[in-house]
């Protein structure tokens, strides 16, 4: 079925609640309005739930090809969908790593045939792959993804000229990690020599501390100022490298964004002792001032988008000590029902999270025809139910991992229902398995 009209919604959108009707047609956004009315079409009563448009994150990890013993885009997006998620960015740190044209175009394969969602992939950079790299096409590839803090094999950015000549040398969008490698390692060898293996978890973040992404990210920024490239960072986490960021221009006028991470909202270095590994991530969890500090950033316009860094782990491997226990944790399936917690709490409100997870990707990335609830687009939409309730539990949880970070919250409300590209693809708990997400385009120059 690609034909609903959705009734009696609080359409959330473009810094508006409108209450009214979305009429949806072959995967088109037809109208929206109230009192709509069309004979034959199958009515949708929302009863009054939010309507949004489907989350867009721009970062996740759903682990296929070769690590898919944690997790691939099948499982993954089939979490996400249940989340409210409806398009994601892939990385390319998988096995093999996405660094050559052929292995990126094997990745688009094998989501065309397995995502419950919309989907893109960045190609990687390395130390020796810029040729390869500039064949990336602008219209149907997210961007450019640079390591500037440690990685697994080749994926590590760390030659200056190198660097130099790959934000001199594009101008698709260059996202990077920003972790300065020598301050990490030597905060990593000093509590070693102290602890061996079994470092206390709390001091994940002094090992990779604030000065060591303020090192890295303000690099970053100099040198893109410096070629003139477009750069995107990732999953900022101190408060120190706020300063680094402007809010006194439009967002369609920057061409240095920043993105900020569930996680980093949602946690603090008091959940380490609770949580344990559980919440290793890199950057790390940080001080309760500087998740304050994210928060006041991202409400003034100098952080840009929301998204998940979706990671996961086996809990096997996350129940390591601390230096065998890789970092990164699932986030897709909840990450939606704790930014609508903080709107519970006051922190924020509808209207800014659906501007920041949802418009401000769509823009940043220009992605075409998403990211919006307005006629002529793909009608990417979620019907979130602010009054029922959910306990994270075990049995609950689709990750293919099978626990979250989450696991034990109770949030206040529920996503019940979304639909991708027109069709309901998710319904109070029952997928619609036979219908795939579509590779997303982007209104860029060649």
């Amino acid at each position: 079925m690609n034909l609903y009209l959705i009734k009696n919604a609080r359409i959330v959108n473009e810094g508006t609640i409108l209450h009214g009707d979305v009429l949806v047609e072959n995967g088109i956004i037809q109208q929206i309005g109230s009192n709509i009315f069309k004979e034959g079409i199958p009515l949708l009563d929302a009863k009054d739930k939010f309507l949004i448009p489907g989350l867009i994150d721009d970062q996740v990890h759903f682990r296929e090809p070769g690590l898919t013993h944690k997790a691939n885009i099948a499982t993954e997006s089939r979490a996400a969908v249940s989340g409210g998620i409806t398009t994601f960015i892939e990385q390319p740190n998988t096995i093999p790593q996405a660094t050559t044209q052929k292995l990126l175009q094997e990745k688009f394969d094998i989501a065309e045939k397995s995502s419950y969602v919309n989907y893109s992939f960045m190609f990687g950079g390395t130390n020796d792959n810029l040729e390869e790299l500039l064949k990336t096409n602008p219209k149907n590839v997210a961007g450019i993804k640079l390591f500037l803090g440690s990685s697994t094999g080749n994926m590590l950015v760390d030659n200056p000229e190198v660097l130099e000549n790959i934000f001199s040398s594009t101008k698709l969008i260059i996202s990077v990690h920003c972790e300065d490698e020598a301050t990490i390692k030597a905060n990593t060898l000093h509590y070693k020599s102290i602890y061996g293996d079994d470092i206390p978890v709390e001091l994940h973040p002094v090992i990779r501390s604030d000065k060591a992404c303020y090192l890295s990210s303000s690099k970053a920024i100099e040198l893109a100022k410096k070629t003139g490239a477009r750069l995107h960072i990732f999953h900022l986490s101190t408060a120190k490298e706020m300063a680094l960021f402007r809010n006194d221009i439009p967002l369609e006028k920057k061409q240095i964004t920043a993105e900020v991470c569930v996680h980093h909202l949602w946690f603090s270095e008091e959940d380490y002792k609770d949580k344990g590994t559980l919440i290793k991530w890199n950057p790390a969890v940080k001080k309760a001032t500087d998740r304050a500090a994210l928060w006041e950033a991202l409400l003034d316009d100098r952080l840009d988008v929301i998204a998940t860094d979706h990671a996961p782990h086996t809990l096997e491997e996350k129940q390591q000590p601390y230096t065998k226990a890789p970092s990164g944790g699932p986030l897709v399936q909840h990450a939606l029902l704790a930014l609508v917690e903080k709107v519970k709490e006051g922190v924020w409100t509808m209207e800014k999270l659906v501007e920041k997870a949802c418009h401000n990707p769509a823009k940043i990335f220009q992605i075409e025809k998403r990211g919006f609830i307005r006629e002529g687009y793909f009608a990417d939409l979620v019907l979130l139910d602010d009054k029922k309730t959910q306990t994270v539990s075990r049995d609950t949880i689709l990750y293919k991992c099978g626990w979250s970070p989450f696991e034990g919250t109770t949030f206040s409300s529920t996503v019940t229902h979304t639909f991708v590209n027109g069709v309901l693809i998710y319904d109070n708990g029952v997928f619609n398995n036979t219908i795939k997400g579509k590779r997303i385009t982007f209104n860029r120059e060649l």
